[in-house]
């Protein structure tokens, strides 16, 4: 039902193509459609903890802006001065803002890609071009967790003779630091050479070597697909058009605003929330069956 039921194929158009428009698009209206749009979506996929992070991303917001206006002059339009007599500016509060909203809309974006992008996914993908990559990248996403549990119980082995991280003073927590990273250096360095050595007797190194997959893409995946180029042949038809022109310096110029951009508003707002579209819906239609 989630949108990390899809084709792995599907996920990554989504998300290139999002975080591309969020990037590269600075007019004000697609920037606070792409933070509204985020904002919602990111507590659909991480639940109501991802409210603390939002809120949080929202305070920093506000005090960048006033940070970035207090201290960047540019513009013609003043509407006050600091306490050192430079002009605070029109332009340079807005742009501040699009700023801010763009950076807290990525982040938002990627704690959703995080949790909807699955190590298997990862490897799927690159096992298509190169699968020796997919494999050496299933290894170190692999290699990282582990890493950190093994850190974990060495300490907690030396803290039974009083060695561990936090016991002593503070160049002997140091020192125990130390000792407990080279010993976890160490396993590693044990382990990929035990890891390299079974890839070799497994065959890694032959020719015609593929990566295995569970994914099929089926005709739910074509019609999301369809969807996704019709939003951005629009997309683009709206780049295209100057629909997302705006510049803040010397002054604010932006195309005229007519019925047409409307459109294109409700067509970057529908994209961005498709996948929680998709989900509610696909939540709604079980819930019914069940």
């Amino acid at each position: 039902m989630k949108f990390d039921s899809y084709h792995p194929l599907i996920n990554l158009i989504y998300f290139v193509a999002s975080i591309a428009f969020i990037v590269s698009i600075n007019h004000p209206v697609y920037v606070l459609i792409a933070y509204i749009c985020m904002f919602i979506y990111s507590i659909k996929v991480n639940g109501p903890k991802q409210l603390i992070l939002n809120f949080l991303l929202a305070i920093l917001t506000v005090a960048y802006v006033w940070y970035y206006s207090f201290y960047t002059h540019f513009g013609i339009t003043a509407i006050s001065t600091n306490f050192i007599g430079n002009n605070i500016t029109i332009e340079s509060i807005l742009f501040g803002a699009i700023r801010a909203l763009k950076i807290a809309a990525l982040v938002m974006n990627l704690s959703c890609l995080v949790s909807i992008f699955s190590t298997d996914k990862i490897i799927y993908l690159f096992g298509r071009v190169s699968p020796k990559l997919s494999l050496f990248i299933s290894i170190i996403v692999r290699a990282v967790p582990r890493f950190i549990n093994q850190f974990k119980k060495i300490n907690i082995s030396r803290c039974e003779i009083g060695k561990g991280i936090g016991q002593g003073n503070l160049l002997r927590r140091f020192l125990n630091f130390c000792s407990v990273l080279s010993i976890a250096i160490t396993w590693a360095l044990e382990n990929f050479i035990e890891s390299a050595a079974s890839m070799k007797c497994r065959g890694y190194s032959l020719k015609g070597r593929t990566a295995y997959s569970i994914y099929r893409f089926d005709n739910r995946d074509r019609g999301v697909v369809f969807s996704f180029s019709l939003f951005l042949i629009a997309m683009f038809s709206a780049i295209s058009l100057k629909q997302t022109y705006f510049i803040f310096d010397p002054y604010i110029e932006t195309t005229a605003i007519t019925g047409i951009s409307y459109f294109f508003y409700a067509i970057y707002f529908i994209f961005l929330l498709l996948p929680f579209v998709l989900q509610i819906y696909a939540e709604h239609k079980f819930s019914r069956i069940s």
